[in-house]
């Protein structure tokens, strides 16, 4: 029961938010072999300057290991 959590800065329309969400739940249905009702996809919206703090310390930087996409910036950046 694959759940997926996007979190992402503000300034998408709910259209891109649901396209994304779509292509996501088709990715997960034809690539895992679950049915649509099993998989459920999250956005969360988080402001830039929360962005270290609530996402890149803990989800991460915390987690590298288990990340198969790493980011390609530097957290001192943002």
């Amino acid at each position: 029961m694959p759940h997926v959590i996007v979190k992402m800065w503000p300034g998408k329309s709910e259209q891109q938010k649901q396209q994304l969400s779509d292509e996501i739940t088709s990715a997960v249905t034809s690539i895992l072999g679950y049915g649509k009702a099993s998989v459920s996809v999250g956005i969360e919206i988080v402001q830039p300057s929360a962005w270290v703090r609530d996402v890149y310390d803990p989800d991460l930087r915390d987690r590298w290991d288990a990340l198969y996409q790493k980011p390609g910036y530097d957290p001192s950046d943002l």
